[in-house]
């Protein structure tokens, strides 16, 4: 920047180049999102190659997914070093390197660590930088530019869906994972859209606002001569650091904590219904082709659930309450997999699958723009990588709890009744929770204005400390026979 504009950081476009940055979201959180579902479909013929179960082959999408998640700090943690767009074009290639490596393994160990961790890794890399620059570009226009970035998941579904049913007919389920690598590539593109925004000096910004003069002059001495520095500084500065990637001090944050236990229960049943929707499918008797199409049909029904619930949450009647929004759609999606039993048919399950779509999209959509409203955006990169680390327990454990009801009963339906019951108990905890936390913010909202509405009070209570200190500073000699009296008492009480 230029030397006049290097105290100031700029403020969220909220438009421009902005737009390039959403293509880019969009492009990276699709393959982040729909590229574990879309696997689904090699599942059945994987089994038979390797003659596991179904709770073993399971393990794929869920060690992909806790990954993904699992590996959020640390794409946090380089996001706040080096930028949303080399971290985003790394994954990229990570992502590729770890598809094209699964086209030759021999077991399904090496599935695990090649589909699961390395190319689950380069998915992590993948999605948090997209988040986290969104909201950088982006203020007022926030939940629409959040819902078009999370319309890339539905659209890549849609289009994975009968592209990998096309591949495995034609070449093979190796074969497609080479062709899979070599699509995964275009992450690196998207990543090159990721253009800084002002980060020197938003840096410097950030720093005055939430650290201080003090931490902001240790942070230059740091930088200088070391001479000077005192071991507590040091120490100090240390914490410091640890604490500028991530934020530890969130736990203390009511609304984080209500949000971050929500979404451990709602992860528990999320997953799961995609992973075994085409399968289930296939089960009832239905051909390939038309099983595959469930998840297109599912994902054309997300593609415009996602930007319609960023307009409706952006509305001035829904914005300002939008986890009641959040709680209510995390309940719809469990009360459609209560259903599911019920749809014995392809009609049902068509039918099923554009209600699951539906809640699915409204879900993914305020999935990020709700934490970002309870813990704002300076401390948001934080965040994310708090919440993802926390949920990728039950995103991992997700679907091989599916699986592992599946080969003990034989039927698919009760692992739908356990994502369904899981759900619901996650959106009805966290609406009460929610209600409470609004309570409280009102109390204490309305407590602040009253003292500052009575500065007579808050005097009264600066001069009661100041004759408290006063007090206690001159009497102290005078008082001093009362304190070894204390000190005697203590000692008999404690029988020494």
């Amino acid at each position: 920047p230029a030397p006049a504009e290097a105290g100031r950081a700029p403020g969220p476009p909220d438009g421009g180049w902005g737009w390039g940055v959403v293509f880019g979201a969009f492009v990276s959180i699709g393959f982040a999102y729909a590229f574990p579902k879309g696997l689904a479909i090699f599942f059945k013929e994987i089994q038979d190659f390797f003659g596991t179960s179904y709770s073993e082959i399971a393990w794929v999408s869920s060690i992909m997914l806790a990954t993904t998640y699992g590996a959020g700090p640390i794409s946090s943690i380089l996001v706040n070093r080096y930028g949303s767009r080399p971290v985003v074009m790394f994954g990229g290639l990570l992502c590729g390197v770890g598809m094209i490596s699964a086209a030759f393994c021999t077991s399904i160990l090496q599935l695990y660590i090649c589909v699961g961790f390395i190319t689950g890794f380069g998915l992590a890399l993948n999605l948090q930088p997209s988040v986290i620059i969104i909201g950088k570009y982006f203020l007022k226009r926030r939940p629409i530019a959040n819902g078009l970035a999370m319309a890339g998941s539905p659209v890549m579904l849609c289009t994975l869906a009968p592209l990998n049913q096309f591949l495995f007919d034609n070449f093979g389920w190796r074969g497609s994972f080479l062709i899979l690598g070599a699509i995964l590539l275009n992450c690196c593109v998207a990543g090159a859209l990721f253009r800084p925004i002002g980060a020197g000096t938003a840096l410097v910004k950030t720093q005055v606002t939430e650290e201080g003069k003090d931490a902001l002059k240790g942070k230059i001495t740091e930088d200088g001569p070391m001479e000077n520095k005192t071991e507590e500084e040091g120490e100090k500065d240390c914490f410091e650091k640890v604490n500028q990637y991530l934020d530890f001090s969130l736990f203390k944050h009511r609304g984080f904590l209500i949000y971050l236990i929500g979404n451990v229960l709602m992860f528990l049943g999320f997953f799961a219904p995609i992973v075994f929707l085409a399968p289930y499918a296939k089960h009832t008797g239905i051909d390939e082709y038309s099983a595959a199409f469930l998840l297109s049909i599912l994902a054309i029904v997300d593609m415009v659930a996602r930007p319609t619930t960023g307009i409706v949450a952006n509305s001035k009647w829904v914005r300002p309450r939008i986890q009641y929004f959040f709680s209510f759609a995390i309940a719809f999606n469990g009360a459609c997999h209560l259903l599911c039993p019920l749809a014995s048919s392809y009609t049902g399950l068509v039918v099923y699958s554009s209600f699951f779509g539906l809640a699915f999209g409204m879900v993914c959509a305020m999935l990020f723009e709700t934490l970002m409203d309870l813990v704002g955006a300076a401390r948001f990169t934080s965040a994310v990588g708090l919440v993802t680390i926390a949920e990728c327990c039950t995103i991992l454990l997700g679907p091989p709890i599916g699986g592992i009801l599946i080969d003990t009963f034989g039927d698919y339906k009760y692992m739908f009744i356990k994502c369904g019951a899981v759900m619901v108990l996650a959106g009805t905890f966290l609406f009460i929770m929610n209600y409470y936390n609004y309570r409280m913010l009102a109390k204490e909202e309305k407590e602040r204005k009253k003292k500052e509405e009575d500065p007579k009070s808050v005097r009264t209570e600066n001069e009661g400390k100041k004759n408290w200190n006063k007090d206690s500073i001159e009497d102290g000699p005078e008082l001093e026979p009362l304190r070894e009296k204390g000190e005697e008492l203590k000692k008999e009480m404690n029988g020494t």
